[in-house]
């Protein structure tokens, strides 16, 4: 259910709004963000529609405390919130990634996000911190997705962007809105080379969405999208690789053609409707199938077939008690994928004959909620207490030795408490507790030789999710000048939060081979802070910083030779590797009106990173060296009659600057760098014809 009407084409493209008035709905409730007890943004697409939007990184500039590591300048992107999805050297972990409300995080909590054209996304919701107690693994928040569906009236666009390194990207957008009811399609090309040696990237997407008024008090959704794609991954460096020849491949997986081909395609239906005396009560249930054709090159060439069903549902109450309104919701998730992983010997990039591995993977999860908001203080303060319970569970079985067959079982039941108190309608203060709950993902629970079981099964029987407790405290709100021309609108966050994590899941090698563990306790502290500020009419200011003290309390690190020779060390005190101490960002935008709904507008942005170590032991040796990186974009949005034409360019790393973009944490071979692109130039042209109603 989406309360905001985002139109496709606003003729006001600026990013001013008011916290009385935007509704978030990742919370699983409908709230405005002045009323809820979490760290929460909404971004609309008219703030990415000038940028080059290769990969999330691009679009999610500007939010404090979430971090966020391209990998060769396409959509594969480490995203971190407070830490948690930066021990993950592939994919998303840590953070719930959907789209539509509907998961794209499997049910072990992996994400790829190769599905999301942006083109065909209106806006974002982001809410960081712990909500285990909303969403299956979630201990660093969610992040949602909502596709473009509410636009004024019907259109056709063309869209095109261009840029170095082959970067070529074309597209068509069809939205048509009869009041009643609203369809939209996009098909997009993507053809980009790379800027590093073998990091080719192909890329077809097709996202469709049509939604209908059944009446005044319901509505059905149907989404689907298709996406076929091509990725070649020209692997991380050693430190004398990386500086002899930062935008070299690494020389193994360019001779192994290391890459990632992706068929997948996703259909779902939801279906919401408001009923009762007063419409007091809300009902929504949505129900999803999937199926994914992948494969990956790497020492060996593996096919993966997946199948996957899901439905959610949930249901809210308001009732008054008293003179106070009390809101409470009840939902439950359900997940359930299955198919076959077979595993050739890898010829130069090329499957083999020889079946050296032949498994079936069967992946669950079950999960229900609740959530309930007291007024204590009616229109002031708020007690939110909210619960949930996942029942996660991991099967594989060997179809070749049918004797390697495991499964693993992991449930838990976690709780979350939040006060919230306005101090005025547009400014409020905030506090939470709560305990979080991650489990292994599949690949993480690879067995090896020397486990309780002696490698037996296929699945490590002595690996066990992490568990978490997490403090949170925070001011938001909106500042409005009337008196003067000059800062007339500013809304200002800062958050204060503190995460201890036990049996913290940690990599560690045997024999060169790269493994999962329980091995420390960490303690993580921070201080987010963001400022969005009007600074006079047309020119507005956004500036985020956040300061991050990540520690392991202990950790005593285990490495196991081919012999089961074991060496441990004590990392005790240490630094999390990937993660700066200091990162901030800033943007300056202006936007010049010609009348007539047509403008020109310039932006200019940076982004800093604070040195980062890249493994536990803290060499500081290998340590990353900190680094500013500036862009600018410029460009006009003109309507004439009913066509409307969007231009713009822009430069991207201006001092072309030469930095560690990604981090390989604790690679054994001490390949721990990959670096960002260096200056490059990108351009776009959408022409888009409004059909009059």
């Amino acid at each position: 259910m989406i309360l905001v009407y985002t139109p496709a084409f606003s003729q006001d493209d600026t990013t001013e709004y008011q916290t009385d008035e935007v509704i978030i709905s990742a919370t699983r409730t409908e709230q405005k963000v002045i009323d809820i007890p979490f760290s929460v943004q909404r971004v609309d697409k008219t703030e990415w529609k000038s940028s080059r939007k290769m990969g999330i990184n691009e679009v999610l500039t500007n939010i404090p405390g979430l971090m966020l590591q391209p990998r060769y300048g396409n959509h594969d992107v480490r995203v971190s919130i407070r830490g948690f999805g930066t021990r993950s050297n592939t994919g998303i972990r840590g953070i719930r990634i959907l789209l539509d409300g509907i998961p794209e995080s499997e049910p072990d909590g992996q994400t790829r996000v190769e599905a999301l054209d942006f083109t065909a996304i209106s806006k974002i919701e982001v809410a960081k911190g712990n909500l285990s107690s909303l969403y299956t693994n979630a201990p660093g928040g969610v992040i949602n997705f909502f596709t473009d569906k509410y636009f004024p009236t019907s259109f056709v666009m063309s869209d095109n962007e261009f840029g170095e390194y082959n970067l070529r990207k074309n597209g068509l957008k069809f939205g048509v809105n009869s009041g009643y009811q609203r369809f939209m399609t996009t098909y997009s090309y993507e053809n980009y080379r790379g800027y590093r040696q073998h990091s080719e990237t192909y890329q077809t997407r097709l996202n469709t969405v049509y939604e209908t008024d059944l009446n005044n008090y319901s509505k059905l959704a149907i989404y689907g999208y298709y996406v076929n794609g091509l990725i070649k991954l020209p692997g991380s460096l050693t430190l004398a690789q990386y500086n002899k020849d930062d935008l070299a491949a690494n020389r193994r997986d360019e001779s192994r053609d290391t890459k990632r081909i992706s068929n997948k395609g996703r259909l779902g239906i939801t279906y919401n409707a408001s009923f009762g005396k007063t419409k007091n009560n809300f009902f929504e249930f949505t129900g999803y199938g999937t199926i994914k054709d992948l494969e990956r090159t790497a020492a060996t060439y593996r096919i993966f077939t997946r199948y996957g069903v899901g439905s959610s549902f949930r249901f809210i109450n308001k009732s008054m008690i008293g003179d106070r309104e009390n809101e409470f919701s009840l939902g439950g998730d359900l997940y359930y994928q299955t198919g076959p992983i077979s595993e050739f010997n890898n010829i130069g990039g090329l499957k083999g004959d020889e079946l050296q591995t032949l498994t079936d993977e069967t992946l669950s999860n079950v999960g229900f909620y609740f959530l309930n908001q007291i007024p204590v203080i009616n229109k002031k303060l708020a007690f939110l207490v909210t619960g949930r319970y996942d029942r996660v569970v991991t099967r594989s079985q060997d179809l070749i030795a049918g004797f390697k067959d495991t499964s693993r079982l992991f449930d838990k039941f976690a709780p979350k408490f939040a006060l919230n108190l306005k101090l005025t309608p547009r400014m409020s203060v905030y506090g939470s507790f709560g305990l979080g709950f991650d489990t292994p993902a599949n690949n993480e629970l690879d067995n090896f030789p020397f486990s309780s079981d002696g490698g037996l099964k296929l699945i490590n029987p002595d690996l066990n999710p992490q568990s978490s407790v997490n403090f949170e405290l925070g001011y938001k709100g909106e500042l409005i000048n009337s008196k003067s021309n000059l800062f007339t609108r500013s809304f200002i966050e800062l958050t204060m939060f503190n995460t201890k994590i036990d049996d913290a899941i940690i990599p560690f090698t045997v024999d060169g081979n790269v493994y999962y563990r329980n091995a420390a306790t960490v303690n993580r502290k921070g201080i987010e802070f963001g400022l969005t500020t009007k600074v006079t009419k047309g020119l507005d200011f956004k500036a985020t910083y956040t300061y991050s003290d990540f520690k392991y309390d202990t950790y005593k690190a285990r490495s196991i030779d081919g012999e089961g020779q074991i060496t441990e060390e004590d990392y005790s005190g240490n630094k999390e590797p990937s993660n700066p101490d200091n990162y901030f960002t800033t943007e300056l935008s202006y936007t010049y009106s010609l009348g007539n709904n047509q403008s020109l507008f310039i932006k200019g942005n940076s982004v800093y990173t604070g040195e980062m170590y890249a493994d536990d032991k803290n060499v500081d040796s290998l340590k990353t060296k900190d680094f500013l990186l500036t862009g600018v974009q410029l460009g006009g949005d003109l309507t004439f009659k009913n066509f409307r034409v969007l231009a713009f360019a822009g430069l991207n790393n201006i001092f072309d600057k030469k930095y560690v973009a990604f981090i390989q944490i604790n690679s054994d071979r001490q390949e721990f760098y990959e670096s960002g692109p260096r200056r490059n130039f990108f351009c776009g042209l959408n022409i888009s014809y409004l059909f009059s109603r």
